[in-house]
C-alpha cells in the first residue's frame, strides 16, 4: 500500500501523515513518511521550483516509494503533487496506491504556509491541477484534524 497526500502548501499533509504513522505504528504495520521538503534537503537544495524541478522531485518521491513499498513497508508521502500526469504514473506504478487530496481555500492559508516565499508557490504563481481519480478529497478548510483522520482511516482499512 502507498499513500499519497497531496494538496496545496498549508493543506495539512505532513500533520496528518504524522497521525497516520502513529496508526500504523500502533497496530504494528511498518510505514515511514516520505515529506518532498526533506527529499530537496536530502539533494542538497539542487532543484528549484520551476515546473520541470518539481517534477524531477517528483520522481526522486516516486522511486523512493517504490523501493519501500517492494520491501513490505508502507510509504505515506506529503508533497503538494500538482501534476495529473505524475498522479497517473503513480497508479500504474504502485500496486496498492491510495491519493488523498487535502483540498484547501488558497484563501484560508497563511503567510507562514507558503514555505517557498516568493519561489513559484503552486495555487499562486503555480497551477495546482485538481486530481480526477483521487481516493479520498478532505476539505481541511471544513474538517478538523480528527475528523480527517477518521476519514483516512475509513478509506485504507
Amino acid at each position: 500500500m502507498v499513500v499519497w497526500f497531496l494538496g496545496i502548501s498549508g493543506s495539512g499533509k505532513s500533520t496528518l501523515s504524522k497521525d497516520l504513522k502513529k496508526h500504523f505504528d500502533k497496530k504494528g504495520i511498518k510505514s515511514f513518511i516520505i515529506d518532498g521538503d526533506i527529499v530537496r534537503d536530502f539533494y542538497d537544495n539542487d532543484l528549484g521550483y520551476s515546473k520541470e524541478d518539481r517534477v524531477a522531485n517528483i520522481k526522486r518521491i516516486m522511486l523512493s516509494v517504490y523501493i519501500l513499498e517492494q520491501n513490505g513497508i508502507v510509504p505515506i508521502v506529503a508533497n503538494i503533487s500538482p501534476f495529473e500526469f505524475l498522479r497517473e504514473f503513480a497508479r500504474k506504478k504502485f500496486d496498492n496506491y491510495i491519493e488523498i487530496y487535502l483540498k484547501r481555500d488558497i484563501d484560508k492559508i497563511t503567510n507562514k504556509d507558503f514555505v517557498y516565499n516568493d519561489k513559484n508557490v503552486v495555487g499562486v504563481d503555480l497551477e495546482f491541477e485538481e486530481p480526477i481519480n483521487a481516493d479520498l478529497v478532505i476539505d481541511t478548510s471544513k474538517k478538523n484534524i480528527d475528523e480527517s483522520l477518521k476519514e483516512i482511516l475509513k478509506v485504507i482499512n
